[in-house]
């Protein structure tokens, strides 16, 4: 059999964040360079489709990626999002210096349509329905969904915007969503329904840990809840969510990634199940990628597949994996793991 050359596709706008310590007053990021990156250094032939304004074009975050073996290709807009972003007690406020134009599958190479893994990480809406044409059938299709979450005004703070219908959702067989990007009190079976029966969710719940949420015929049907994985000391969390939905991905496209093992010689393995086991192994697995992603500075916190393999190795002592009862995005149990009703 003919491996395809590229293994998964990423596609997204970067953004350009205000820093007031870079000497060029700002950083590249975005989803789609975080998630590129991580699927490149666990070792997939990655390939991404970047969008850029001028300024982002020659950023030296590119260079990361790049190094790392992504085969890249810049789509060149008139203009990308660009944000300010100020750190309080409260949280991240952010405002929005330029909302950014679309990314339109013409700028798509053809010879990369068929990817078995497809990565949709928008950062401002820019990605839409108009993409699904170009997505083959049998290709694993992974969407952050915190890019079509917003609502994005020049000059004015970031918005959270209520999950709608969305083609690119439907498709999507895995989907990634902080907890802060919906209301804590949202039901998960209000963000299953957007999904296809099937398909996997993911509830990034920061410290806490979180949820995947595999989804019914009608609603969320099973749900497993990991606790978090410990940092050796966090240095900034950007990107820390895009790390794991890509991890996540990585491991569905390439198993060889994960070591199986006997789910008797991981806490929190033995769910019941040998697909159950195998869910709890990659959610270890990703886990571990996130928690690497916060220790350093931007992209240079993305972790290595030696890295992450250590890092689940070292946490496989905790039970990290069980059957949750949680029925909200804001869920903090810690049940037993019986699922009852």
């Amino acid at each position: 059999m003919v491996r395809p050359a590229i293994q998964v596709l990423h596609i997204g706008s970067a953004a350009r964040d205000i820093a007031s310590g870079d000497r060029r007053g700002w950083r590249l990021g975005g989803g789609v360079t975080y998630a590129a990156l991580t699927t490149a250094r666990l070792g997939l032939r990655t390939a991404a489709l970047v969008g850029v304004d001028a300024e982002a074009a020659s950023a030296r975050e590119l260079d990361l990626l790049s190094d790392a073996g992504v085969d890249l290709r810049l789509a060149e807009l008139p203009e990308s999002p660009v944000f300010h972003n100020l750190e309080t007690s409260a949280g991240r406020v952010q405002t929005v210096v330029r909302t950014g134009v679309p990314l339109e599958p013409v700028a798509l190479p053809a010879s990369w349509t068929d990817a078995p893994g497809w990565s949709l990480a928008p950062v401002a809406g820019e990605i839409a329905d108009d993409w699904l044409a170009s997505i083959p059938g049998t290709a694993i299709v992974a969407v952050g969904w915190q890019g079509l979450l917003r609502r994005l005004v020049a000059g004015e703070r970031v918005e959270r915007t209520p999950p709608t219908e969305l083609g690119l959702l439907r498709r999507a067989d895995l989907v990634g969503v902080s907890h802060h990007d919906v209301d804590a009190t949202t039901q998960l079976s209000e963000l299953a329904r957007f999904l296809h029966s099937g398909a996997r969710l993911l509830v990034t719940q920061g410290d806490r840990g979180g949820l995947l949420v595999t989804t019914g015929p009608l609603a969320a049907d099973d749900v497993l809840r990991y606790l978090p994985t410990r940092t050796d000391g966090e240095v900034d969390p950007t990107g820390a969510g895009d790390t794991f939905l890509a991890a996540l991905l990585a491991a569905s496209i390439e198993p060889d990634l994960v070591a199986s093992g006997d789910p008797g010689e991981y806490p929190g393995g033995g769910l019941g199940d040998s697909r159950s086991d195998r869910l709890a192994a990659e959610l270890r697995f990703a886990a571990a990628a996130g928690s690497l992603a916060v220790e350093g500075v931007g992209l240079a916190g993305v972790p290595s597949h030696e890295a992450v393999v250590a890092r689940a190795a070292r946490e496989s002592v905790q039970r990290a994996v069980l059957p949750s009862l949680a029925v909200l995005v804001g869920s903090t149990d810690r049940d037993d793991g019986t699922r009852r009703g």
